[in-house]
């Protein structure tokens, strides 16, 4: 008995991962902390120790992947103090180049072997069967067939630690930060258990100096950081997982047995459940850290509160957008100039899509918009810079897209995000009477095309059109009437806030067809998930069963008004309760914990939902 408790404790279930949401883990992170807290001011020790907890909390997840984020350990730790040691520029550049293409080959091969054996498939007329090399290997190892060798499987966290792996080299090579004096040292911080599988993507510049300080956790900090784990708790199990189980995940399968109705909701159903899941892993994640003396960065800042897409992207994913951002978007050359790499990106991406897609019609979009762009590059010099700036932004978001998935779904999420970037850029200039003639021209031709080719997407068009010109015509009679002196501040901003929402949403649809399928057919199931749910909600609707539906679904919608009402709450008030519960006495604290955590069992689901982002 014991010994087959040894087994199950010390040995990985791939039908069963490890997750912030099992009792095992907390009985074991209990374990743990019990063991830190004698060693905690013991520097190395104490790293060594958690460098070592961390790589089996990972064995835990993913099994022999765990290889991998052993070599990225030592590999990396190597090139940094060869970039560090060398003495001349090219030497140090020499090196940097060498590790960026052994981490993004090995991102590469397992996130997108099956994207570009579809290019060369489209492009060639010829079958490729991908063929997982590194599994070949480990079966002349072991003498036996003891992997499947025609399959390739994504690691958990893979691109995380890598963009992190990236970002070291990067901040060495621009000399921000020296390189890890200790091989323990650096596998703790790439390995770090709270953040490793779906992040926040730390930075070395902020995390290599919490290496070396002793522990310190004031009474406060104790508080604060219960509150994290319990509020990520509520928000994955309550919010994330029943809305999910219950509602969205039923539609997303089968979106033709649900009415229009229902797959609409499902969509903005599915906009608060994947914010719960990833906002409710990362606020465990900071409150777990926080309780052993370390500091993660905020990845999220109520970004349903966002007034443009760009704005949703400095609240979203903070710590992916600024990677993006530093190693990205401003090597690009930024809101400077275009550079080569702009235009590379932007050819071999369109290029891709226009292979993937099979239509000539994507074709003829991607060159009569890059022609476009071009003459207007030529012909009016001054508008130059800021043409190349929101090139420099489309492709930023593109590849972020493909950071997401190797499939053009993703690609299609990420290039409307950055549409619609581009779009608000030239809204925001555009006087109220401009923007009430553009939108109605919008309208009018919506409603033209849905005359003579009628399709559920140009229904969809023409309502979510004719909000927005409504909208606009609301504003326009106002200023008239106002003389443009008394500007609606907070209906402004709620209008804005409810059209991005509206909008991020949408682009959404993209993002959840895709997920969680097998690469070798995301594109196919996505396209025809994607297109069910918009012949749905475009379709003809029977209102008089939506107050039946309600009914039905009554617990699920009233959780999604619920956690968009808490999620649109002031953040000061959020503050004031967060300060409240952190400040209050021990016994008062430990009574909600357990009072929390008994409305939190509540809500779990026979089968435990694993983190959305664990398959990014």
């Amino acid at each position: 008995m014991f010994l087959q408790f040894l087994k199950d404790t010390f040995s990985f279930d791939p039908n069963s991962p490890l997750l912030f949401t099992q009792l095992y883990f907390w009985v074991f992170f209990i374990v743990v902390f019990a063991f830190f807290s004698l060693m905690r001011n013991k520097i190395l020790m104490r790293n060594a120790f958690l460098f070592f907890v961390s790589v089996f909390l990972y064995y835990k997840t993913s099994g022999w992947f765990t290889l991998i984020l052993v070599f990225s350990t030592f590999f990396n730790y190597l090139d940094g103090f060869l970039i560090y040691k060398c003495k001349n520029n090219g030497g140090k550049r020499a090196w940097l180049v060498a590790g960026l293409l052994v981490n993004m080959m090995t991102l590469c091969y397992f996130k997108y072997a099956y994207f570009f054996a579809d290019i060369v498939c489209q492009l060639f007329g010829v079958k490729i069967a991908v063929f997982n090399a590194f599994a070949w290997v480990g079966n002349q190892v072991a003498g036996q067939p003891a992997f499947t060798v025609d399959k390739i499987l994504l690691p958990v966290g893979i691109s995380f630690y890598t963009f992190q792996c990236i970002s070291y080299l990067m901040d060495v090579f621009r000399e921000r930060v020296e390189p890890v004096k200790n091989v323990l040292n650096f596998g703790f911080y790439l390995t770090f258990f709270p953040q490793l599988v779906a992040g926040p993507i730390v930075r070395a510049s902020s995390f290599i100096p919490q290496l070396s300080k002793k522990y310190f956790l004031s009474r406060r900090q104790f508080g604060v950081a219960m509150f994290w784990i319990v509020n990520g708790m509520a928000k994955k199990i309550i919010l994330s997982d029943y809305i999910a189980v219950n509602f969205v995940d039923r539609v997303f399968e089968n979106p033709t047995m649900f009415s229009g109705f229902e797959n609409l909701v499902a969509l903005f159903g599915y906009s608060l459940q994947v914010y719960a899941d990833f906002s409710g892993y990362t606020d465990i994640a900071i409150g777990v850290a926080m309780l052993m003396g370390f500091y993660l960065p905020q990845n999220f800042n109520s970004p349903y509160k966002a007034t443009n897409p760009g704005a949703f992207w400095k609240r979203w994913h903070i710590s992916l957008s600024q990677w993006l951002q530093d190693y990205l978007y401003v090597p690009l050359g930024g809101n400077r100039n275009a550079t080569f790499g702009t235009y590379a990106c932007i050819l071999t991406i369109s290029f891709a899509g226009m292979i993937l897609s099979g239509s000539i019609w994507v074709a003829i979009i991607l060159l009569t918009i890059a022609l476009i762009v071009t003459i207007n590059c030529y012909k009016y010099p001054e508008k130059k810079k800021n043409l190349t700036s929101n090139m420099n932004r489309l492709n930023t978001m593109l590849l972020g897209g493909l950071w997401h998935g190797a499939s053009w779904n993703f690609m299609i999420w990420g290039g409307l995000n950055g549409i619609g970037m581009i779009v608000y850029r030239f809204w925001k200039d555009f006087s109220v009477d401009a923007r009430l003639g553009i939108m109605l021209l919008v309208t009018m031709i919506s409603i033209a095309i849905g005359h003579y080719f009628p399709a559920p997407v140009w229904n969809i068009a023409v309502v979510w059109t004719g909000a927005i010109t409504i909208g606009t015509f609301i504003r326009f009679v106002y200023t008239i009437i106002s003389g443009g002196t008394a500007p609606l501040k907070s209906v402004e901003m709620c209008w804005a806030v409810i059209q991005t929402f509206v909008f991020i949403t949408w682009t959404r649809l993209f993002f959840r067809a895709g997920s969680n399928l097998d690469p070798a057919e995301a594109n196919e199931t996505a396209w025809n998930t994607a297109k069910d749910m918009v012949g749905q909600i475009g379709g003809t609707w029977n209102t008089s069963l939506i107050p039946h539906m309600v009914w039905s679904y009554r617990y699920v919608f009233s959780l999604i008004v619920i956690g968009m009402i808490i999620h649109w709450l002031p953040e000061n008030f959020k503050r004031r309760y967060r300060i409240w519960f952190a400040s209050s006495p021990l016994v008062v604290m430990g009574l909600l914990v357990v009072l929390a955590v008994i409305v939190i069992y509540q809500f779990i689901t026979a089968d435990l939902q694993t983190f959305i982002y664990f398959q990014f």
